[in-house]
């Protein structure tokens, strides 16, 4: 556990219960991680159809896990006892939402790892989120379960840094995996609204936390142990991305990046993305984010952490 991480009686029980202190540090590091790496897969430009998003998320998650089969290397990040919760990020439904194809196509590679649908939870923080942006709620049954987390939050705060929140019972004591299924958009705080932001829709008070850029409080939010002791994936959606005006949907900042991006190692996801909306403001004759007061200094708070790479330097995008 990282230092200045504080928990209750209780939040030990539980995630002693998960395994989540069993020698596995901060982040769950499988062997097929890779720290630092990227995988990226372009969209074809006749649009996004089924076969070709399955192409698409298939490709970014080979190319960061540096494997010849998505559905092999996913199953050395996940077991067929987990329970995996995939968070996606709906405020800009439905334009600037996780396309349900590209999603799906996760759910399938999941199931191919060998984990039951039934175990398989698509959510966000309202079933209402989810509906606009496309998806059907599901609390039984098959291909997938989907709904939010509709303010069932834990009776009592935890800790960790400098935030303490009720955290939605999907995170606290559902599942025992996650992914964070995000987009690449700017945030008007924060810079970057992408992978690790994401998880402020599990907090029951992500309002207290927007001062200072939303620095330390993102890294801070992201670095308990129901979170990052859990975390295995991240998948950004770049079909349409944004570098203006986020962090809800703004078509005036909004450009065609057909892209879809996938890191196990979150903080490399997010400098990523903030590379990609950099250019982009850039080749408009924008400010960069760091010139327009508002860079996503939680990027190198979280790699201060332990949590991912946030070195530029050390980033690499593999992309085929």
């Amino acid at each position: 556990m990282s230092r200045g991480a504080r928990h209750t009686r209780r939040d030990l029980a539980k995630l002693a219960a998960a395994g989540l202190f069993a020698g596995r540090g901060v982040m769950a590091w499988g062997a097929t991680a890779r720290p630092g790496v990227v995988g990226t897969a372009k969209l074809a430009a006749e649009g996004l159809d089924r076969p070709a998003a399955r192409r698409a998320v298939e490709l970014s998650v080979q190319r960061a896990l540096g494997v010849e089969r998505a559905a092999a290397g996913l199953a050395t990040l996940f077991s067929p006892s987990d329970t995996v919760g995939i968070k996606l990020s709906c405020l800009g439904a439905p334009r600037l939402s996780p396309r349900v194809e590209l999603v799906e196509a996760l759910v399938d590679l999941l199931a191919e790892a060998g984990v039951a649908r039934a175990r398989i939870l698509v959510f966000e923080r309202s079933s209402r989120e989810l509906e606009r942006a496309g998806f059907q709620i599901r609390r039984s049954g098959s291909p997938y379960l989907c709904h939010g987390t509709d303010n069932q939050y834990d009776g009592e705060p935890s800790t960790s840094g400098s935030i303490g929140s009720c955290f939605a019972r999907e995170v606290s004591t559902t599942c025992t995996a996650l992914i964070s299924f995000g987009v690449v958009k700017d945030h008007d705080l924060a810079g970057v609204s992408a992978g690790l932001k994401n998880w402020y829709g599990v907090i029951h008070n992500p309002n207290k936390y927007h001062g200072t850029n939303c620095n330390p409080y993102v890294a801070d939010v992201f670095r308990h142990p129901y979170l990052a002791g859990k975390h295995r994936l991240t998948i950004l959606d770049g079909v349409e991305a944004q570098c203006q005006g986020g962090p809800a949907y703004y078509p005036g900042g909004t450009f065609p990046l057909a892209t879809v991006a996938a890191s196990a190692d979150p903080v490399a996801a997010d400098l990523w993305a903030w590379q990609v909306i950099d250019a982009e403001r850039v080749r408009r004759g924008l400010p960069t984010l760091a010139a327009d007061g508002r860079a996503p200094a939680f990027i190198a708070t979280a790699a201060g952490y332990g949590l991912g790479v946030g070195d530029p330097a050390l980033l690499k995008v593999v992309a085929g």
